[in-house]
């Protein structure tokens, strides 16, 4: 049996991987995640136990002579299944949607609080901190970062003109003069109606002055309709 001293301390392990899964969960909440501070406070709590329990059957079992017993214990089965585990809650945490692929960073910082989570409860407090420390760095600081670097945006573009003259000449040349680069394009002519649809995959990297493109496109023909939307990565 544990001492109030002992008990104490696997106690205060479990709060210390409270704590800390809660500073990092805080930062996912603020950020709109569902995989927020309750969920990563469970995650790194449980991790920690996780690992207490592997510690604790070994203190248990220790007396066993190997040869004389067929009880096989290995301290870090318990952990391993933890982490495999953990691919899981962090694969519902991921949303393909077109074009991207939403929260990878969250069931990373889930994964990783797994393992802080397991590092308090194998006494490893130094190196849970200073992880704790460089994951806050990253979630925070990085973000600020990644807002300033350039990226590419890939559009879907749909235009409609009530006329059969082929206008791709004209689109092409005020895509070009804004820097857009068309990646794919094809043209839809209903004779009936006599409506020229082109659907244009655009690539750029600015953000794309929708309105006054469409009204630059308005004015090379009998514009009817004009539509875009985001476009998946090529």
């Amino acid at each position: 049996m544990w001492n109030i001293l002992e008990l104490s301390n696997e106690v205060g392990k479990l709060f210390l991987a409270a704590i800390i899964g809660g500073i990092i969960g805080l930062e996912r909440e603020t950020h709109g995640q569902a995989a927020g501070l309750r969920t990563n406070v469970l995650v790194c709590t449980g991790g920690c136990l996780l690992m207490m329990l592997s510690l604790h059957m070994v203190e248990i079992y220790q007396y066993l002579n190997v040869n004389e017993s067929v009880v096989r214990l290995d301290p870090a089965r318990i952990a391993s299944y933890a982490i495999a585990s953990m691919g899981f809650l962090g694969a519902g945490a991921i949303i393909t949607g077109k074009g991207n692929v939403k929260g990878l960073t969250t069931a990373a910082s889930m994964w990783l609080v797994t393992a802080i989570g397991m590092a308090i409860g194998a006494k490893y407090y130094a190196p849970a901190v200073a992880s704790t420390c460089l994951s806050l760095i990253v979630l925070y600081g990085f973000r600020r970062i990644k807002r300033h670097l350039p990226t590419d945006e890939h559009t879907l573009l749909t235009i409609r003109f009530s006329q059969g003259q082929d206008l791709s000449d004209q689109i092409k040349s005020i895509l070009n003069r804004r820097g857009i680069t068309i990646n794919f394009s094809n043209c839809h002519l209903d004779y009936m109606q006599h409506i020229l649809t082109y659907r244009l995959r655009l690539q750029s990297r600015v953000d794309i002055p929708w309105m006054e493109l469409a009204a630059e496109m308005k004015e090379i023909g009998q514009m009817k309709e004009i539509g875009w939307e985001e476009a998946a990565v090529p």
